[in-house]
C-alpha cells in the first residue's frame, strides 16, 4: 500500500494526506458537539445555557481565522494544520475529566481550545488546495474544493451519529478519550509525511495585511457570513432539542437523524459542480451564487409558514430539512470554490482566513440566536431568523463578480 502511494506524483499525495486529517478531525469535531449537546441538556443545561458552552468555540473561530491566515502565510500550512490537530487532542482530553469537575468555565475554555484547532485545521485544508493546482485549471480546483468539502460535510454527519451513539454506549468521558486517542495517531502521521513548505508565502506578509482588500472577497464574506448564521440559527441548539422535546426522540434516533441529514449534505456538495452547470463547461460566477442563494431563500421561507401555523410539523421538519440541506449546500460549496478562486496565489491562506472569519462570525451569531429565540420563541422564530438572515446574503451576492460562460478544466 504505502509502495503505491509512494509512486502518486506529489501534489497527489498531499491532497490525500491534507484531506486525510482533514476527515478524521472532522468526525472528532461532529462527535464532540453532539456529545457537548446532548450530555450536557441530559444534566439539565436549557437551550441558551448549552448554546454558552459553545460561545469560546465560535468567538476564537474568528479570530483564529483572521490571525490563522496570516500565521499560515508566514510558517506554512503544515505547521498550521498540525498545531490544530494537537489543540483538538488537548481539548479532548479536558473534557474527560470526572463530571463533577465539567464546570461551564471549564468547558468553555475545552471548547475555547476546540474552536481555534478545527478553524486553523480547516483554513489550512482549503487553503492548501489552492496551493496545488495549477491557476489555468480552475474547472479541476473546482471539483477538488467540492470534493474535499463535501466529503468533510458527510463525516460530520457521521460524527454526528457517532457522539450519540458513543454517549449512549461509553459515556462522555469515554467517548472524548477514545477520539483524543485517534486523533493523536492523526497528528504523528501528519508531522512525518506532510510537506514543510507547503502554503507557505514566498514574500514577507505583513500582520496588517490578514484584513482583505480585494473588493470580491469582502463581499463574498459578507454572504457567507449570513448564510451560515442563518443555518447555525436553528441547526445548532434549537433543533436537537426540539427533536427530542417535542417529538420525544431519544439520544441515538436525534444523532442519527441529524447525522442522515449532514452527510447528505456532503454528499450534494461532492457533487455540486455537476448541478451547476460544470459539465457543460460552466465555471459559476457571482450570478450563480445570486440564483441559488434565492432558491433557498424561497424553501427557508415555505418551512417557517407551515411550521407557524403547525402544518404537520414532523413531516414538515424531516422533509424540509432535507431540501434546505441539499440547496444550502450547493450554496456552501459555490462559495468555497468562490474564494479559493477569488484568493491570490502567494499566501493564499490571508484571504481564505479573512474569509473563514465571516464564517465563524456567522456561526457565532447563528448559535447564540439559535439557543435565546428557541428558549424564548421556539422553532419558528428561528426559520424566521433563517429566512431574513438568507434573503440578506441573495441581496449582498447581486454585488459579486459575475463572467462570460467559460470552459471548465477537468
Amino acid at each position: 500500500m504505502l509502495a503505491k502511494l509512494s509512486q502518486l506524483p506529489n501534489d497527489v499525495r498531499q491532497y490525500m494526506l491534507v484531506t486525510f486529517n482533514y476527515w478524521n478531525f472532522t468526525l472528532t469535531d461532529g462527535a464532540l458537539r453532539m456529545l457537548v449537546v446532548l450530555h450536557f441538556h441530559q444534566l439539565g443545561y436549557s437551550p441558551l445555557e448549552i448554546a454558552s458552552l459553545f460561545l469560546f468555540y465560535e468567538f476564537f473561530g474568528v479570530v483564529t481565522n483572521l490571525i490563522g491566515g496570516w500565521l499560515g502565510a508566514r510558517v506554512g500550512l503544515n505547521k498550521t494544520m498540525n498545531i490544530g490537530l494537537f489543540m483538538q487532542v488537548v481539548a479532548l482530553l479536558m473534557l474527560a475529566v470526572p463530571s463533577a469537575n465539567l464546570t461551564v468555565i471549564w468547558v468553555m475554555f475545552a471548547q475555547a481550545l476546540s474552536g481555534i484547532a478545527k478553524d486553523l485545521n480547516k483554513m489550512s485544508a482549503k487553503s492548501a488546495i489552492k496551493t496545488l493546482v495549477p491557476n489555468d485549471q480552475q474547472g479541476a480546483l473546482y471539483k477538488w474544493i467540492a470534493l474535499l468539502t463535501g466529503s468533510k460535510n458527510a463525516l460530520k454527519g457521521v460524527g454526528f451519529f457517532l457522539g450519540g451513539a458513543l454517549l449512549a454506549l461509553i459515556g462522555f468521558q469515554g467517548a472524548v478519550i477514545a477520539m483524543a486517542g485517534v486523533l493523536a495517531v492523526v497528528f504523528i502521521c501528519s508531522l512525518l509525511w506532510l510537506d514543510k513548505d507547503l502554503g507557505k508565502a514566498k514574500s514577507k506578509v505583513k500582520f496588517s495585511q490578514i484584513f482583505s482588500k480585494s473588493r470580491s472577497i469582502n463581499i463574498l464574506s459578507a454572504a457567507r457570513m449570513f448564510l451560515f448564521g442563518a443555518r447555525d440559527v436553528w441547526f445548532v441548539i434549537a433543533l436537537p432539542l426540539y427533536l427530542g422535546q417535542v417529538f420525544g426522540w431519544d439520544y441515538i434516533l436525534v444523532g442519527g437523524f441529524l447525522a442522515l441529514w449532514v452527510i447528505g449534505y456532503g454528499l450534494v456538495q461532492s457533487i455540486a459542480p455537476r448541478i451547476t452547470g460544470k459539465t457543460e463547461g460552466i465555471v459559476p460566477d457571482g450570478r450563480v451564487a445570486f440564483g441559488w442563494a434565492m432558491i433557498l431563500a424561497v424553501v427557508t421561507g415555505v418551512i417557517a409558514i407551515a411550521l407557524q401555523f403547525n402544518w404537520y410539523p414532523q413531516l414538515i421538519i424531516i422533509i424540509g430539512l432535507m431540501i434546505f440541506g441539499a440547496i444550502f449546500a450547493i450554496n456552501s460549496s459555490l462559495h468555497s470554490y468562490l474564494i479559493v478562486s477569488y484568493a491570490k496565489d502567494d499566501g493564499v491562506s490571508l484571504d481564505v482566513g479573512f474569509y473563514y472569519m465571516a464564517n465563524a462570525m456567522g456561526r457565532l451569531i447563528g448559535t447564540l440566536l439559535s439557543g435565546m429565540i428557541y428558549q424564548l420563541y421556539g422553532l419558528a422564530m428561528c426559520l424566521w431568523i433563517a429566512f431574513i438572515f438568507i434573503m440578506t446574503t441573495t441581496i449582498i451576492s447581486l454585488w459579486l463578480p459575475r463572467h462570460s460562460t467559460t470552459t471548465a478544466s477537468i
